[in-house]
């Protein structure tokens, strides 16, 4: 055995109770440390012929990396619609590391059950029915990626074809219908070659609103002539956490020929919440859904799910052949319900977080959330400083500063803002209009970080 492993694995405990330090000190100096910061790039190291050793190795990162690490799972990262890691779901990701099991096979272990378990809890939170099944993958993109999959295979069966097997030139090119289509989806298209360009965009509401106009899907889907399609509904967008009618939408399925993605990676998460949950009605009639882990479930990086009610389908597109993996039987092997192969056990860090939090907890998260960016858009409403652009419907606030605004002012403003170190928001634009996303889904964030961040940006205003 090399020296190194060699010394390393004699010292595996006091190697890991050094890491467990590091660990600590993070976690304890979260508030603390900025919410992001400025790239700075280095010049790459030369692989070492002998090596360092762990113990070395650690130093050298804390020296170079660690030390200078952002607390973006923080209670003040309001970029994007990024969630903090509950303490449980960190529990559950350490044993994921120390276990290192490769879960696509169900034959080995029991940990199967895990996934199975977690999807089924999570189908119970977001009130699904049981005719639903799911599997985790690695993110939003991923998940809109499989349900898309998984939705060209259903066109192709309305034309007698299977697209897994025969391929794209043996139908004709496939017509998609969104009014808000997140940029997953339109990466999704161009993957599965489906085409950017086939989606068409439908007319939203009007009155500020980014939901789906029924009656011009209506007239779209006349348009189609019978032929089979796509919908992507959304299920809380980007800027303004708007919500399709879904139940209306879903309801013209007895009319058209069309097959119902919701894209639900973060609105999902209203189910939670009594105040919210009728903005999901009709969703238990979707043919796939997408919901992130890493947003509002506050597992880390990398988790999401993919719901169906075609499990079929879903095999015939993933199913994966050799011998080596025996043949298709109950207990499904993952390897077959997703894009993956090997795949981390990324459900136990859900697991961990769902049976130590319950309904309650994640109530909780959402309603805390919620209130914290309407009393985020009500200052911005009074300020001299500041505009909505929307109504805060739940947890993301778009805004954007007063007076004659543009893009490279919006952009000198946040890096001002980012670089005063308090709090971290990034840029957007609605309705024409370049402005800024406070996207609040961390477990940790009091009212005490929303005065926090005012200030900040009051400061950085001037």
């Amino acid at each position: 055995m090399n020296n190194h492993l060699e010394i390393d694995l004699n010292n595996l405990s006091t190697l890991l109770e050094r890491t467990k330090q590091v660990s600590d000190q993070y976690l304890n100096e979260i508030d603390k440390r900025p919410p992001a910061t400025a790239y700075i790039k280095k010049g790459n190291l030369k692989i070492s012929e002998q090596g360092l050793g762990a113990e070395k190795t650690l130093d050298l990162f804390l020296d170079r990396y660690g030390n200078h690490m952002p607390a973006s799972n923080g209670p003040r990262f309001w970029g994007l619609v990024t969630g903090g890691t509950t303490p449980a779901s960190l529990l559950g990701d350490w044993l994921t590391s120390a276990y290192d099991l490769n879960l696509s096979h169900a034959g080995n272990s029991l940990a199967p059950d895990i996934e199975m378990e977690a999807i089924s809890m999570l189908r119970e939170l977001f009130g699904l029915p049981a005719s639903f099944s799911g599997t985790f993958v690695t993110g939003a993109t991923m998940s809109n990626f499989a349900g898309l999959a998984i939705a060209r295979e259903w066109i192709g069966r309305q034309h007698g074809k299977s697209v897994s097997q025969d391929g794209l030139h043996a139908i004709p090119p496939v017509k998609i219908l969104s009014a808000e289509a997140h940029a997953s989806s339109f990466k999704s298209l161009g993957m599965l070659g489906l085409g950017r360009n086939f989606l068409k965009v439908i007319p939203k509401l009007p009155e500020n609103r980014e939901a789906v106009d029924v009656v011009e899907l209506r007239k779209a889907l006349e348009e189609t002539n019978s032929e089979p399609c796509i919908v992507i509904a959304n299920a809380g967008t980007v800027n303004t956490v708007d919500f399709d009618d879904i139940r209306a939408i879903a309801a013209m399925k007895s009319e058209f020929k069309f097959w119902l993605h919701v894209d639900a990676a973060f609105g999902g998460f209203a189910a939670c919440s009594p105040k919210f949950k009728h903005l999901l009605k009709g969703i238990e009639h979707a043919d796939s859904i997408t919901i992130d882990a890493h947003k509002w479930l506050n597992v880390p990086y990398d988790a999401a799910m993919i719901f169906t009610q075609h499990r079929d389908l879903q095999i015939a597109v993933f199913q994966n052949s050799g011998a080596y993996l025996g043949a298709i039987a109950e207990p499904v092997d993952f390897i077959h319900l997703g894009p993956e192969n090997s795949r981390r056990m990324r459900a136990l860090p859900a697991w961990f977080s769902l049976m130590a939090y319950g309904r309650e907890g994640y109530q909780d998260i959402v309603e805390r959330n919620c209130a914290m960016a309407e009393n985020l858009g009500k200052k911005i409403s009074a300020s001299n400083e500041f505009r909505l652009l929307a109504p805060v419907r739940m947890n993301v606030v778009c805004f954007t500063l007063n007076g004659d605004v543009d893009a490279e002012k919006v952009k000198n403003f946040l890096a001002k803002l980012r670089d005063n170190g308090r709090v971290f928001m990034t840029p957007t634009t609605y309705l024409g209009t370049p402005g800024i996303r406070a996207a609040i889904s961390n477990w940790r964030t009091e009212n005490k970080d929303v005065e926090i961040a005012w200030q900040a940006m009051l400061d950085c205003a001037q």
